[in-house]
């Protein structure tokens, strides 16, 4: 039983302790003051009769007329007149004793017994007669209800009164510890709340302060940890000149995508500014890095405006940068080519470099499956090719695959018929335990599109069209209510993946989370990942985690490697677990600072009990070396490839 209802409890026993007092105290008081007042209202009436009778003490009819009158105005059990001599009753008037609206179980609580007086009738100096009166006590019985019914009401109101005052003022006093509780809850959920408004109560003061203490130090230590985590990363895998991605962070990436089939074909470009040491001696170091940082800065804006958010831009050396575009077409990838060519263009205008062109690009069309070292050899024969002509041109492409360049209008049409029509198949990966392999822990839901022949269609080949055609909530709906049906026919945890799409306003997240509503028993089974480069705005996470916690769904994080200025959210958003991108898990039993890099996040992430799962597990070296570091989960082709139930 809680605090609260104890304590409303001992209010209500300890008005009933005071009621069950008064009354008996009460009681015991006016039962004599009653008992005293019924004997001498007999005796009076019992004397006055007496002396009224002596002069007609031989007339039985005024006998009768005065003893009625008396017996009528009174509250009398019986009054009898008894000859002294004989004992014989010469007149007598008595009524049954009953008391009207009052329990019997009352009368005999109160026990106020009839009280009897007598007085003698004289003819001349002899006795005549007697007179016996005995009162009603009905009168006092009556009083007694009636002032118990008047205290018993002042004592009910006045307890619910106190019931009330002492429920308002529990709570308002328990408030802090309840807050506390959240706190605690909180915790649990990698949140850190800190309670600002402090009772005044000095002992439940001590203890808020302490709890805030905790919190304060919890959240300062995930921070830090995070920091550090931030910092090794940034060390690891960022240029420092240029704050874009290093060769080793692009070679990562690069050998992720290229070996994942679910990779969308798309293009790889190289830019390398002309003659980097001329300039270096002709305008100095400082100057060169300016340079080289305006570079980057620029790529990164017309990488945001042309490009994929999961597309990759590093400084690769020297000179020399490299840009990632999956799922991009030919026709955008020219144009993302010739905004490149004007910016470099007002570079020279400004001065800032003395060629003309100030840089070249090649770039070659990829696919999954293929080798880094081979793309990166064509890339650069075809920008060798361009460095050669007299002015900036792009390059003569060869004609991209089929996958790359088919026909925009039948894909439109493929697509809006498939998502009309629900024209598509689940496929299910196992995420498993990484201590003990054979616990499964969910399955991660992957989407396949069936064509006009019912063959599957991977989603490599359809999200690019999906994103292009702007209809990635469409297919977010429809895999939604697919993985709920789903969930009907199996009692396990399923994750699915959204589009970042899907989150850019409250109106489109409400329309996606809306089938939670009619089905909460599912939604709890349910875990939604947002990749870490299509987070919503933070105003938008908040909402959508909001969301998210009155269905009691789960948040996982997917592909995470490189947005490290997010960790600090993690304790506000409640994630049920953070997935690593596959680049940092392939290979790690062999290159040393990749499993630095995963002891660190592990350390920052163990702090607030964040699981982490790491993607793409292939070798059982690095299915071990996951053991050892403590990872929570793993998937990938070692522990289960994706196929339907």
């Amino acid at each position: 039983m809680s605090l609260f209802k104890q304590l409303l409890i001992a209010i209500f026993l300890f008005m009933l302790i005071i009621f069950s007092g008064s009354f008996m105290v009460n009681l015991d008081s006016s039962r004599d003051q009653y008992t005293n007042q019924l004997l001498s209202h007999a005796q009076d009436a019992a004397t006055a009769l007496g002396l009224s009778l002596t002069p007609h003490v031989d007339d039985p009819a005024m006998i009768e007329l005065m003893v009625s009158s008396i017996f009528d105005s009174g509250y009398y059990n019986s009054i009898r007149i008894v000859d002294q001599s004989s004992g014989k009753s010469l007149f007598e008037r008595s009524a049954p004793t009953s008391i009207p609206d009052v329990p019997h179980w009352f009368i005999s609580l109160v026990d106020v017994k009839p009280q009897a007086g007598e007085a003698t009738i004289m003819r001349g100096w002899q006795q005549a007669a007697r007179v016996e009166v005995v009162s009603n006590p009905v009168f006092a019985i009556k009083r007694l209800w009636d002032s118990t019914l008047a205290n018993l009401l002042w004592m009910l109101a006045c307890s619910a009164v106190c019931i009330l005052a002492g429920a308002m003022l529990l709570r308002r006093q328990l408030r802090p510890l309840n807050y506390m509780v959240k706190q605690s809850q909180a915790i649990t959920r990698r949140e850190y709340l800190t309670q600002l408004d402090l009772p005044k109560t000095p002992e439940l003061r001590r203890v808020v302060e302490a709890m805030n203490l905790m919190v304060t130090k919890l959240k300062s230590l995930f921070e830090d940890q995070a920091e550090h985590s931030e910092r090794l990363h940034n060390e690891a895998y960022l240029d420092s000149q240029t704050g874009i991605a290093n060769r080793r962070a692009f070679d990562m990436q690069m050998q992720s995508r290229l070996s994942d089939e679910e990779t969308a074909p798309g293009y790889l470009l190289l830019l390398r500014i002309q003659d980097l040491s001329g300039l270096n001696q002709r305008f100095g170091g400082p100057h060169t890095d300016n340079l080289l940082k305006h570079v980057a800065d620029m790529m990164s804006v017309v990488k945001s405006q042309h490009a994929k958010a999961d597309s990759i831009l590093a400084r690769i050396r020297g000179g020399e940068f490299a840009l990632l575009c999956p799922g991009v077409t030919h026709g955008e990838m020219v144009n993302l080519q010739h905004s490149l060519t004007q910016q470099l263009s007002a570079f020279y205008a400004t001065g800032m470099s003395d060629i003309d062109p100030v840089a070249h690009t090649g770039m070659v069309p990829f696919n999954s499956g293929d080798t880094p070292q081979s793309l990166l050899v064509q890339a650069d024969r075809v920008l060798v090719e361009n460095e050669t002509r007299t002015t900036h041109q792009t390059n003569d492409l060869p004609v991209p695959d089929s996958a790359a360049t088919e026909d925009q209008h039948l894909w439109f049409t493929r697509l809006d018929n498939a998502l009309s029509n629900v024209q598509f198949q689940l496929f299910f990966q196992p995420v498993v335990d990484c201590k003990n392999p054979k616990n499964i822990i969910h399955y991660k839901v992957l989407s396949r599109m069936l064509d006009e022949e019912g063959n599957s269609i991977t989603a490599g080949r359809f999200l690019p069209w999906i994103h292009r055609f702007g209809w990635g909530h469409r297919l977010d709906q429809v895999m939604l209510g697919l993985t709920l049906k789903q969930l009907k026919s199996y009692s396990g945890h399923l994750a699915l993946s959204l589009s970042g799409s899907s989150l850019t306003n409250e109106t489109t997240i409400k329309q996606l989370l809306s089938p939670l509503k009619h089905h909460p028993q599912l939604a709890s089974r349910l875990i939604l990942e947002l990749d870490e480069n299509q987070m919503p705005k933070p105003e938008l996470m908040e909402v959508f985690v909001k969301m998210l916690n009155q269905h009691r769904c789960g948040l996982g994080l997917q592909h995470f490697g490189s947005r490290f200025d997010m960790i600090g959210h993690f304790s506000q958003w409640g994630l049920a677990y953070l997935k690593i991108d596959s680049s940092y898990i392939r290979h790690i039993d062999i290159e040393n600072d990749k499993r630095l890099f995963i002891d660190v996040l592990h350390s920052a992430t163990h702090n607030i009990d964040l699981p982490l799962i790491a993607e793409r597990v292939e070798t059982a070296g690095e299915l071990r070396v996951l053991q050892e570091v403590g990872i929570y989960g793993a998937m990938g082709q070692l522990l289960g490839e994706p196929a339907p139930f």
